[in-house]
């Protein structure tokens, strides 16, 4: 068994889509980045590729590489979990906490479970989702970002 860590972090503008866990919340406030900004799901990336010691969600998909530009990271997590399952490793779970003032995430968890299981091809109870927020402390709490952590177990095959 391996185990492994990620963390990610994206700015909060107005007129951008809200996407987490590749799924869409409305909000009157997205994030910005290359591909779609997700930052829960670019957390899981780092979280499995770094278990098996296979780079960051960087090396894989550069940014500022056109053919990433405004893509669905659950098409990279896809891509992550093809990676891992060609070098032989399978996925035992993953645990994310998202912290966020705003929007109250917790009527989405179970939509994010089910669209990030799918995209790696595990169950949902594979995958446990906490929301928190940081007390209106720090760039989560004055809403000008949100964060994820992520930590990942796989396993040789």
């Amino acid at each position: 068994m391996r185990i492994g860590l990620g963390y990610d972090v994206h700015r909060l503008a107005k007129d951008i889509p809200l996407i987490l866990g590749g799924v869409g919340i409305p909000h009157h406030q997205g994030l910005v980045g290359w591909s779609d900004a997700d930052v829960l799901t670019h957390a899981i990336m780092d979280a499995l590729l770094g278990a098996a010691a296979l780079g960051d969600i960087g090396t894989h998909f550069p940014p500022g590489d056109p053919q990433y530009k405004d893509i669905s990271s659950l098409t990279l997590l896809r891509n992550v979990g093809q990676i891992l399952t060609e070098s032989g490793y399978k996925i035992g779970n993953i645990d994310v906490t998202i912290a966020a003032e705003q929007p109250k995430l917790a009527p989405y968890i179970s939509d994010m479970r089910t669209a990030l299981a799918h995209a790696l091809d595990c169950m949902p109870c594979d995958i446990g989702i906490q929301a928190t927020t940081s007390e209106k402390m720090g760039f989560a709490g004055r809403e000008e970002g949100i964060a994820a952590w992520a930590i990942a177990a796989i396993e040789k095959v």
